[in-house]
C-alpha cells in the first residue's frame, strides 16, 4: 500500500477541514458541489498517506528513533 507520510497534527487538520466541508455540503441549502472536494483531505487523513506529498518528496511524519 502507500507509505505513511502524514504526521498526527497534519492528519487531524486534514480530517477536521475535510469533514467540515463534506458536512457543509449536506447541511447547507443550495450548497456548491465544490464542497465535496473535502473528500480528498478526509480520505488522505484516514489513509495516513498523501499522493501529492509523495510526488513532492514531502513527509510530515516524525522520524523514528534508532536504538
Amino acid at each position: 500500500m502507500l507509505k505513511k507520510n502524514i504526521g498526527n497534527l497534519d492528519r487531524i487538520i486534514r480530517f477536521i477541514v475535510g469533514a467540515a466541508l463534506v458536512i457543509a455540503y449536506f447541511v447547507m441549502d443550495n450548497a456548491s458541489p465544490w464542497l465535496l472536494v473535502g473528500i480528498i483531505p478526509l480520505a488522505t487523513s484516514l489513509m495516513s498517506s498523501c499522493p501529492a506529498y509523495t510526488l513532492l518528496g514531502l513527509n510530515t511524519c516524525p522520524m523514528k528513533k534508532q536504538d
